[in-house]
């Protein structure tokens, strides 16, 4: 279904209760907060039973349905195929019988030093859902005591601790120093007004990012380029271009293939992080942030970047980009991004500090493209000239990228603008 994909909302069933169907045929639609899914037969039956319905939220692994295998497929499979159907039971019934008290502040004579309680910091998605309803964050799942095999943490032990009136909730990393900070227990008015709901996605989007400042340490570094040399050829060829391959030229093309260019300068930004370990990635697959007709966000990907000339980008580019206004984006187009750029100078905007898009370590952020007048070296001297500029923001995940590397990068960018070859054919 996609990267960090822990949950998806049942569109419709296709299929009714009592009815066979064939290998391959549509059973259901799945939406997750990217794409949404057709679910394939996996073998010839009958649909017996749907644990779910339709506008159901279900988890990655769950049972959603019991089928009846047909003779013929159970001959030629030469085995009895059997879908558990008790797991979510089991959790409804576990989730029914507690009775959960409200979370309470540890009081001043508390201990409210904590280490973490469970090594092994996976998580699976039914915790992850658990910990989303009852709005616990990461870094307290971490905290609960683990009795699950090798250290993982069973559903079990999350409800005991919620019980248990959530005593780590306000804990602090154990301190010496008396005047460490305290999270403050802060009432804000929330003021009246509509009440509008988030929908499924803008809540995975939301979710997302508030993730990924609490995981990275950003930091943004600014550059300036002109960019007159490259929106005077883009001008002076796009018609030729799209008379020759038929396909619009739009800077987007221009832009990833600069970037894929300084990605292969400076490799250690085409990276993310696992633990103590940075994996610099071997492919170059560059995401483009793309705002959707409902006005959500989403990343489709040019895969392999760095190796594709100006006409199959184009291609790619425009494609993704169709599909993205069409809402027909596959799960194929979203997956694997090593680096992303945001053109937020589509909405007019002249510089940004975006947010970056996990697992990966940098996000760029290029302006609106502005004409103002600049001082520029001639062979006269200096003089004042209108020239096409763009503000470029980079934020970088200061735990691996330092500021030489993030500063270096965004600089070779703004280069490969600027230094753009305007005798360039296509």
């Amino acid at each position: 279904m996609g990267e960090s994909i822990t949950e998806g909302t049942i569109i419709n069933w296709l299929i009714a209760e009592g009815e066979s169907f064939e290998e391959g045929d549509i059973l259901l639609e799945v939406a997750t907060d990217k794409v949404d899914n057709e679910v394939p037969a996996p073998v010839s039956g009958t649909l017996v039973k749907t644990t779910y319905q339709a506008k159901d939220v279900v988890s990655v692994g769950e049972v959603i349905a019991v089928l009846e295998v047909s003779e013929s497929t159970s001959k030629s499979s030469k085995k009895e195929i059997v879908i558990p159907n008790d797991k979510e039971e089991d959790y409804k019934k576990e989730k029914g019988s507690k009775k959960l008290k409200p979370a309470q502040a540890l009081s001043a004579s508390s201990s409210t030093s904590f280490s973490t309680s469970n090594s092994n910091t996976f998580f699976s998605p039914l915790i992850i859902k658990i910990a989303k309803e009852h709005h616990i964050c990461f870094e307290e799942l971490a905290r609960i005591p683990a009795t699950g095999n090798e250290g993982r943490l069973r559903k079990s032990d999350v409800f005991s601790y919620i019980e248990n009136g959530r005593p780590y909730k306000f804990a602090q990393p154990i301190t010496q120093d008396p005047t460490a900070y305290r999270i403050p227990q802060l009432k804000f008015e929330k003021g009246q007004g509509k009440v509008i709901e988030m929908d499924r996605m803008r809540q995975m989007i939301a979710d997302h990012m508030v993730y990924s400042k609490h995981t990275s340490p950003h930091v943004t570094a600014y550059v300036e380029a002109d960019l007159t040399n490259m929106v005077n050829w883009r001008n002076a060829n796009k018609k030729a271009f799209e008379e020759k391959y038929g396909e619009r030229l739009t800077f987007t093309p221009l832009f990833v293939e600069a970037v894929a260019k300084a990605v292969k300068d400076f490799p250690n930004i085409n990276a993310s992080v696992d633990g103590n370990n940075i994996i610099v990635k071997e492919d170059i697959n560059i995401g483009m942030a793309t705002a959707l007709p409902s006005g959500n966000l989403i990343v489709p990907v040019v895969k392999n970047a760095d190796k594709k000339d100006l006409k199959t980008l184009a291609e790619n580019v425009n494609a993704l980009a169709n599909k993205a206004r069409e809402n027909k984006l596959a799960g194929d187009d979203i997956k694997g991004s090593t680096f992303t750029i945001s053109n937020v100078g589509t909405f007019g905007s002249v510089m940004g500090t975006p947010i970056i898009n996990q697992p990966e370590v940098a996000i760029l952020a290029l302006g609106i493209i502005k004409k103002r007048p600049e001082v520029i070296t001639t062979n006269k001297g200096d003089e004042i000239a209108i020239r096409s500029m763009m503000y470029l923001s980079l934020s970088f995940d200061h735990r691996v990228v330092d500021g030489f590397l993030g500063g270096s990068f965004v600089r070779r960018v703004a280069d490969y603008f600027e230094k753009f070859d305007t005798n360039r054919k296509i």
